[in-house]
C-alpha cells in the first residue's frame, strides 16, 4: 500500500457545481481556507450576518477534534483512524495531528464531494512511517466504506471512527443512528467513536440561521437536540465528561473560561 491512495467512486461525483453553495466549501471559508467559490463566500457571509458565532463554532469543532485525536493517540494508544465526512483540508487535519504524535498512524478519509476529492489527493499526504488513503463513498453506504478502509487499515485492530459535523446532513435521524451502528459493528472491541454535531437548545440565533440556510437550496444540515446526539453513543463507554458543548470537552488550560455553543460532542470506547 502506498502512503497515499484514492479509491475511485461513481462518475456522477466528478462534476463540481459552482452555482450552489456547498457546506464543505463554506466551512473552509469560515476556517480561513482558500478552497471555495464566490457563491460559498456569499452564503457564508449571509449566514454570519445572522449569526456571527458560526466562525467560533467552526473553529471550536476543529479544536475539539484535535483534542480527541490527541487523547486517542497519547492515552488510548490508537494508531488507526477512519474519518468519514472529511471536508476540505485546512489545518490540523486528522492525519496531521495523529502523525505529529505517532508518525506510524494510518488514516483513511471518506467523502464524496469532487472538490474535496481533488484537494485530498494533493494535500492529504502521509509520513513515510504511516499511511493516508482516500475513499470516494457516501455516508449512506457503510459497507462500502468499511470494505475500502480495510485496504489501508487492519480492522481487526482498534480503530477510531470520526464523524465530525456529518450526521446533521442525514435528514432521517433513525437512518443516521443506523449508519453509526453499522460502521461501529465493523470495528473491533477497543475501538472508539468520536462525534460532534450542531445542536439545538443552546443558541436560538444559531438555529434561526441554520434553518434559513436550509431553505436556500443548498444541501441542508439539521441541528439536533443534545439527547439525540448522545444517543449515537448508546452501547458504548462514554469518556468523561460525556456529551457536552464542545468547548467543555477536556479544554486546554487557558486564561479564558469556555462558553457553551450550539455544537455538542463526545468520545466513547467500544467494549
Amino acid at each position: 500500500m502506498t502512503d497515499h491512495a484514492r479509491t475511485p467512486g461513481p462518475a456522477v461525483h466528478q462534476k463540481i457545481d459552482t452555482s450552489v453553495p456547498h457546506s464543505a466549501r463554506i466551512w473552509n471559508y469560515w476556517l480561513g481556507g482558500k478552497d471555495h467559490y464566490p457563491v460559498d463566500e456569499a452564503a457564508g457571509d449571509a449566514y454570519s450576518a445572522v449569526f456571527p458565532g458560526i466562525v467560533t463554532i467552526a473553529r471550536s469543532s476543529r479544536a475539539f477534534l484535535r483534542r480527541n485525536i490527541t487523547y486517542l493517540v497519547n492515552e488510548a494508544g490508537i494508531r488507526q483512524f477512519l474519518d468519514v465526512g472529511t471536508g476540505l483540508p485546512t489545518e490540523d487535519n486528522t492525519h496531521e495531528v495523529a502523525q505529529r504524535l505517532a508518525p506510524e498512524s494510518r488514516i483513511v478519509y471518506v467523502d464524496h464531494d469532487p472538490m474535496v476529492l481533488a484537494h485530498a489527493r494533493a494535500l492529504l499526504t502521509s509520513t513515510p512511517e504511516g499511511a493516508t488513503a482516500y475513499v470516494d463513498a457516501e455516508l449512506s453506504d457503510p459497507d462500502r466504506i468499511l470494505a475500502a478502509a480495510a485496504k489501508t487499515l487492519d480492522l481487526t485492530r482498534p480503530t477510531a471512527l470520526i464523524l465530525s459535523n456529518i450526521l446533521g446532513h442525514v435528514a432521517d435521524y433513525d437512518q443516521a443512528r443506523t449508519t453509526v451502528t453499522r460502521l461501529m459493528n465493523g470495528l473491533p472491541p477497543g475501538s472508539y467513536l468520536s462525534i460532534n454535531d450542531g445542536s439545538r437548545g443552546t443558541d436560538a440565533d444559531y438555529e434561526q440561521a441554520q434553518d434559513a440556510y436550509n431553505e436556500t437550496g443548498a444541501v441542508p444540515y439539521f441541528l439536533r437536540p443534545v439527547d439525540e446526539i448522545a444517543a449515537y453513543f448508546d452501547g458504548l463507554e462514554l469518556l468523561d465528561p460525556g456529551v457536552v458543548s464542545v468547548p467543555f470537552w477536556r479544554p486546554e488550560l487557558t486564561s479564558t473560561a469556555p462558553e457553551p455553543i450550539g455544537e455538542h460532542g463526545g468520545l466513547a470506547r467500544k467494549p
